[in-house]
């Protein structure tokens, strides 16, 4: 029998669509090939400004490939073509023009399996702002780490260990020193590839009261193949299937009313 799942009451008032801000990113009839092979279908999604959007669906879905088309990283893989329209603030991030390396700035992304730089922990946090040109001397860099090191809730844990090398962390700190590196070049949004999928649960109930305290600063995007994990942290929900999104809506709707029968059938266990 199919476990409940509990989600947060969230607002009910409907805002009348001429009064809604423009979503900080769209999606519009997103289509992806690799190859020969269509991995997307005209994916249309919405991510509002400051707010938790969740993908879920089966593996193999799409999920992580369409989250990989907002900061351009499926660029790097060859034989790979995509069609359609994704904007940040209303800007075309596939225009010509569009600088990749800033887009990546803007667009920050931590990966499922902890992937901390072989460089001490204070290293791995500067090394973007580094690069980015975010600070020209060692108090400025010494703010930044610290910033954001609070701010990924790990700097209490580490502030006496800068010195340290980032991997001789727990799983779940590592993870958390991504996150620190994600916000250190001061991202608009936060795409999040199963963050938690190999942490334990301790590890994990701290990523998820991270998220949420993230999200007052950040836009986020966060593929999951917990939906337990989506009903808790985010406030829209994507389900896809086979390269479709079947159905997009606010999180409690999706888990508790959904409007397809076949999200009906994914989060009561019947499939995937």
């Amino acid at each position: 029998m199919a476990t409940a799942i509990k989600v947060n009451d969230l607002p009910k008032t409907e805002v009348p669509a001429a009064q809604r801000p423009a979503p900080k990113m769209s999606a519009r009839k997103v289509n992806l090939w690799y190859g020969q092979k269509q991995a997307l279908f005209d994916v249309d999604i919405d991510v509002a400004k400051n707010s938790v959007v969740a993908l879920i669906g089966p593996s193999g879905c799409g999920k992580s490939t369409f989250l990989r088309c907002l900061n351009r990283m499926n660029d790097t893989i060859d034989g790979c073509r995509i069609e359609g329209d994704i904007r940040l603030d209303g800007r075309d991030i596939y225009d010509r023009s569009v600088d990749v390396v800033q887009l990546r700035q803007q667009v920050g992304m931590v990966f499922q399996k902890p992937n901390p730089f072989p460089k001490s922990i204070y290293e791995n946090v500067a090394y973007g702002p580094r690069i980015h040109g975010l600070a020209t001397n060692k108090a400025e860099f010494d703010e930044i780490v610290e910033t954001s090191l609070k701010g990924a809730g790990l700097w209490n844990e580490v502030a006496d260990r800068l010195s340290q090398p980032g991997n001789s962390l727990s799983g779940g700190q590592q993870q958390r020193l991504c996150i620190a590196r994600a916000i250190a070049v001061a991202p608009e949004v936060i795409l999040m590839d199963e963050p938690c999928s190999a942490l334990d649960p301790i590890a994990t109930a701290k990523i998820e009261e991270l998220i949420d305290e993230l999200r007052q600063h950040f836009t986020i995007c966060i593929v999951t193949h917990n939906m337990q994990q989506a009903a808790r942290v985010s406030q829209k929900t994507a389900f896809f299937h086979l390269g479709k999104l079947i159905e997009f809506g606010d999180t409690d709707e999706i888990f508790t009313n959904p409007k397809q029968q076949m999200t009906q059938d994914y989060i009561t266990g019947r499939f995937g």
